[in-house]
């Protein structure tokens, strides 16, 4: 008999004996279901997770320096940031004005306000200053009216332009642009509107926010505002020639000694990818032990139901043995068997964890996606499984002694 001929008559076995013991086999695979619903949503998390952060960190630009008081990520203690002088808007035009790596230069400065129109109101909006090179070094598209033009930030007019988030909630019928809004005590009137940005990292969002003139920003500022200076370099790959350059001209702007640290933080979108890297391998070995403890949960389970069936079938072993079966023609019908428990199992997984990320991503902020292979992965899984748990007692059964076994009760 050839391999394909063993092979399709013990599926045909395992077939039977599967349809005999329905009840046993469902119940067996509560487990490895179990353990293949966490493979797919662990899978699907960590896929929605990388989307986020691309998309996020895509916002921060690859070839963009950010120069500020404190590093954006850092371990040490906060308190050697927070004594260090703040950068002013005269170091930031000093520094616009001796670059030559880079493209554009603007300083950047942030707080929260509140917003009102009429009968509108919020609190905690994202209102930050911003130059004409601003649109370009923040990577933004303008969805409707303009940016700001040089006469804006000279004259510091009381112009403004609102993201998506901020149209959509205060213009729901009608358009912004020309209307006369109210930010904080100050009056600005809308002149452009943002692309929708998104949220940022899953947490923050973007479409918040009001873009004002930073000259406008240092006059209705109560208190001086702490600036950053933002750095588009001519490409990613010159970047450490233009963070060499930035360093030694805000040295020597704010007379930091030779041999002393900087007195300020160079920032880029590096941060937060070994950030990302050092999350998401933490997210993924948890993970990997929560699947991994279930999936050995539901292994043993599948085993000791597979000793189970090779103990019941012990004379049916001893018959087909004796009437020519081969070691290896037993061994792959209680393999596959054991496998088609766990793939039946892991079908069931994704037909259920299908729906809860379907869920996951309409009623949540959580970008999730079940791809081809997160699916692909499951069934894997479940068959690997069900392949390993089932592999001891097939070798028993394999193993069997046809008189021994015709003899057995």
């Amino acid at each position: 008999m050839t391999l394909a001929a063993e092979f399709r008559e013990s599926t045909l076995f395992a077939w039977q004996a599967l349809r005999a013991n329905k009840l046993r086999s469902g119940l067996t695979t509560l487990g490895v279901v179990v353990g293949i619903v966490t493979v797919t949503l662990m899978g699907t998390a960590m896929n929605g997770i990388n989307q986020s952060f691309r998309q996020s960190i895509s916002t921060l630009g690859a070839d963009v320096l950010h120069v500020g008081r404190f590093p954006w990520m850092s371990f040490d203690d906060w308190r050697l940031y927070r004594n260090r002088r703040e950068i002013t808007l005269q170091d930031a035009r000093e520094v616009e004005r001796q670059m030559t790596t880079a493209t554009a230069v603007a300083p950047e400065v942030d707080d929260n306000g509140t917003l009102t129109y009429g009968r509108r109101r919020a609190t905690g909006v994202w209102i930050n200053g911003n130059t004409e090179q601003s649109l370009v070094i923040r990577g933004l598209s303008m969805a409707r009216g303009r940016w700001f033009n040089p006469g804006d930030i000279g004259a510091g007019r009381n112009v403004c332009v609102i993201g998506a988030y901020i149209a959509d909630g205060f213009f729901p019928h009608e358009s912004p642009l020309g209307k006369k809004i109210r930010v904080n005590d100050a009056s600005y009137e809308v002149i452009g509107v943002l692309e929708k940005l998104g949220d940022f990292l899953g947490g923050w969002n973007q479409d918040n926010q009001v873009a004002i003139p930073i000259t406008r920003f240092q006059s209705d500022q109560r208190q001086r505002p702490d600036y950053g200076i933002a750095i588009k370099a001519r490409s990613a790959a010159e970047l450490p020639e233009t963070i060499e350059e930035v360093r030694a001209i805000l040295r020597r702007l704010r007379k930091v000694p030779p041999g002393a640290p900087d007195d300020f933080a160079v920032n880029q979108q590096d941060a937060f990818v070994q950030f990302f890297l050092l999350f998401g391998g933490t997210i993924g070995l948890v993970g990997l032990f929560v699947t991994g403890l279930s999936l050995v949960v539901g292994g043993i389970g599948i085993m000791n139901i597979m000793f189970v069936s090779v103990a019941e079938r012990t004379k049916e072993i001893g018959v087909r043995k004796a009437l020519g079966a081969k070691r290896r023609a037993i061994l792959s019908q209680f393999l596959v068997e054991a496998a088609a428990i766990t793939l039946g199992a892991g079908l069931l997984g994704i037909a259920i964890a299908w729906p809860l990320t379907l869920a996951i991503d309409r009623y949540t902020s959580f970008a999730a996606r079940m791809s081809w292979w997160i699916v692909a992965l499951a069934v894997v899984v479940s068959v690997f499984t069900g392949i390993v748990a089932g592999f001891i007692p097939a070798l028993r059964a394999a193993r069997m002694n046809p008189i021994d076994a015709l003899r057995a009760d």
